[in-house]
């Protein structure tokens, strides 16, 4: 195992998350690609030394103490151990030597593979989907959360139930002296968790009917949803924090929060949205924790617009941009056709003056439609750009009505701003009052009907 040293203090949560949970040696198995042309690595491929980075900080994502790390280079996945039998050897003497108790493959285990690790090592094994379902156990507070992990857990370990180990034999029942050959364990233990997962999932059907009822609540008012997408530690929280003085727990560490959240904000012009911030995504994410949160990730396909909130300052966030596209492509959205979508360039400040440069200047040459907003939700910088952004697509798909309303009619005026976006206001000599609103396409013949009757000389008409 080739060792890698790291630092110690970072994604490492706070004080209030507890003590450490083990000692923990965390193993990036790395298969060499041989390429007959030579070619270099496909666009956004990582290296083992950046996998192995974020391997460490979801080991202390749940208080693991790593006390060794390194990268395990394979030819070839053996079907026993994944691994080959001198690099098993070799970690065994790691974990001896260590006196580590758990060890983290960040990689996708069959549960055969993982038995005979375990009986290799004398050591608790985790590979990639089991620690972060571990991650999001810990990080689930509300009840949906909860049950959504819940049913991603016993989707997973139903598939760890094999014929492996000697506790699941054939258990003796039936009437008479011998009996039968009654319900094995493993029967027994897959029965229970069927009807787990059954019941929970009945729950989650409760709780999809909830979040649809309300979104159609939201839909009569109606405010525009603005969704943050992207990857873990991306700065989605800080962001949320920064637009609407929230204190929504944000943290240098993977996964820090977990539970959706909902926040209702005043643009500039009079608009107000709901800001939803979701789940991170990362790399090579369980299809059973995709499942699972479909319930929540629905809130993005519903969002009028979406954030992609994007780490630039991160050396693989090229990397990142496409396993966050890919999970919104399995939710339905395309990034390359959707006009919903807008990019935020998130921690310009821990940027170069030279770095900031070409970035505001690669900016500056994408298409208008597309064009990234660079911001920094730790000093507030480029804030005034991403209202701007925001305020201009929801603008994309909304009615500008030019009205002439009398100036003496206050609750008409007040009945306006509450439910119309006011973009200007020039008062006549005469005492009309000429506004252009903006307003959702529901509300536009609502405000005709309130206006053209008497008060509307210049007919309302669309943009």
């Amino acid at each position: 195992m080739e060792p890698r040293r790291f630092d110690q203090t970072s994604n490492r949560p706070g004080p209030h998350e507890g003590a450490a949970t083990g000692r923990a040696i965390v193993v990036e198995p790395f298969v060499r690609e041989r390429s007959r042309s030579g070619a270099p690595a496909s666009r956004g491929q990582r290296s083992p030394e950046a996998k192995l980075d974020e391997a460490v900080g979801l080991a202390h994502a749940i208080d693991l103490d790593v006390v060794s790390s390194g990268i395990v280079p394979l030819v070839a996945i053996r079907p026993a151990t994944f691994v080959g039998k001198g690099k098993v050897e070799e970690i065994a003497g790691v974990v001896k030597a260590e006196a580590a108790d758990i060890v983290v493959m960040d990689c996708a285990l069959s549960p055969v593979q993982q038995r005979n690790l375990e009986k290799e090592w004398q050591a608790k094994v985790l590979d990639r989907t089991g620690l972060i379902l571990e991650i999001f156990g810990r990080r689930a507070h509300t009840r949906e959360g909860s049950l959504q992990v819940e049913l991603a857990h016993l989707t997973y370990q139903k598939s760890r139930l094999v014929r492996s180990w000697t506790h699941l034999e054939r258990q003796r029942g039936g009437f008479g002296f011998l009996g039968g050959p009654g319900e094995s364990q493993l029967e027994t233990d897959r029965r229970l968790i069927e009807e787990r997962i059954a019941r929970i999932e009945k729950d989650l059907e409760k709780v999809t009917r909830t979040r649809k009822l309300h979104r159609d609540s939201r839909k009569r008012v109606p405010y525009p949803i603005v969704a943050l997408v992207g990857y873990t530690n991306a700065g989605k929280s800080t962001l949320v924090n920064r637009l609407t003085r929230a204190q929504v727990l944000s943290a240098d560490m993977l996964f820090a929060t977990l539970d959706p959240t909902l926040r209702a904000i005043n643009l500039p012009h009079g608009a107000r949205i709901i800001l939803s911030d979701t789940v991170g995504f990362i790399s090579d994410l369980p299809t059973m924790l995709v499942a699972a949160f479909r319930a929540t990730l629905e809130e993005v396909i519903e969002a009028d617009v979406v954030l992609h909130v994007r780490d630039v300052s991160h050396e693989d966030a090229e990397a990142q941009q496409h396993d966050v596209e890919d999970v919104l492509r399995q939710l339905g959205i395309d990034t390359e056709q959707s006009g919903r979508v807008i990019e935020v360039w998130n921690k310009i400040d821990r940027l170069s003056d030279a770095d900031r440069a070409r970035l505001f200047n690669l900016v500056a040459r994408q298409d208008a439609q597309r064009r990234p907003v660079a911001v920094s939700a730790l000093s507030g910088e480029g804030f005034e750009r991403l209202i701007e952004a925001i305020e201009a697509r929801i603008a994309q798909n909304r009615s500008l009505l030019e009205l002439v309303v009398d100036g003496t009619d206050g609750a008409g005026l007040s009945w306006l701003h509450r439910n119309a976006e006011v973009l200007s206001r020039t008062d006549r000599d005469d005492g009309k009052v000429v506004m252009s609103v903006r307003v959702d396409p529901s509300k536009a013949g609502a405000v005709r009907a309130k206006f053209s009757a008497d008060q509307s000389a210049d007919e309302g008409r669309l943009s």
